[in-house]
């Protein structure tokens, strides 16, 4: 039992290298064209994700938080969400209210104790999962679309494409100056489990001294990029009405979509008449 637990741990330490971490953060911003959900108009996934990131909030029904939850949960299955993606999203509810809930469970918790706690839990999850499903089901010219379909300023839909396409070159600059550093330093010993600790520590201490590095080599490439964009006419394009129309062309509704919000909405019917017996 003891020689498997110490294989397992040291296989898990294994795959957090940052090779690992970049490919996990770019498969989710780019790898998931293929999906269902990336397939549908971005109008209708924002429009879906209004619905599921403000209401449950306003609700203090479990049956209704937890109809929205196994809903979201459905849909980023659909989505091929990044397996690190949901182990972060599994973490940060944990330490947001998942544990006050085991908490309370093991040290005497009750009723008026725990379901308050199982109400924050559920909202929290499903506003997450939410956010999950359709930012990873867009790409960032769809977003940027159906932001700018909605009335959103040109300049802000703009920003925040353009910081879905500043990923990879972030990823690239950050693996240059990574293995900078390593070239100037040496690494402890990975062998057995406390090696491998000590390997991980010293990883992140590198990420720690190449955060300045990174933000100085980052905003002279986006300095770059800006005046490339003036030069070929963004500031007039982006106030044009002709070319937001030829943007914004290819948007187009279609029966899956309908589809989507069709089940979306049949589901919480069936929540809603749930609600009514219970």
């Amino acid at each position: 039992m003891e020689k498997t637990m110490k294989k397992l741990s040291e296989n898990i330490l294994d795959k957090l290298s940052m090779d690992f971490l970049r490919n996990q953060v770019l498969k989710n911003a780019y790898g998931n064209d293929d999906t269902v959900i990336a397939k549908l108009d971005p109008r209708v996934l924002l429009v879906w994700y209004l619905f599921f990131g403000l209401v449950p909030w306003f609700s203090g029904n479990v049956v209704f938080l937890a109809g929205c939850f196994m809903l979201v949960m459905a849909t980023t299955l659909l989505a091929k969400v990044a397996g690190l993606v949901l182990f972060l999203f599994i973490l940060g509810v944990f330490s947001q209210t998942g544990y006050l809930l085991i908490v309370s469970l093991f040290f005497g918790g009750n009723a008026t104790t725990i379901l308050p706690l199982l109400i924050l839990t559920l909202k929290v999850a499903t506003v997450s999962l939410a956010s999950i499903t359709v930012f990873s089901g867009l790409d960032p010219d769809r977003l940027s679309d159906g932001l700018m379909w909605f009335g959103c300023p040109e300049r802000l839909s703009f920003s925040i494409s353009y910081a879905y396409r500043m990923l990879p070159m972030l990823m690239e600059e950050f693996q240059n100056v990574l293995l900078s550093y390593r070239l100037r330093g040496k690494a402890p010993e990975s062998k057995g489990f406390v090696g491998k600790v000590k390997n991980l520590i010293y990883q992140v201490k590198i990420i720690m001294q190449s955060f300045y590095p990174l933000m100085l080599n980052t905003a002279k490439r986006s300095r770059t990029t800006v005046e490339a964009l003036e030069m070929r006419g963004y500031r007039y394009a982006a106030t044009n009405k002709e070319v937001k129309k030829m943007k914004l062309s290819s948007l187009k509704v279609t029966y899956d979509d309908l589809m989507f919000l069709a089940i979306s909405f049949l589901w919480m019917a069936i929540v809603a008449v749930i609600m009514t017996y219970i």
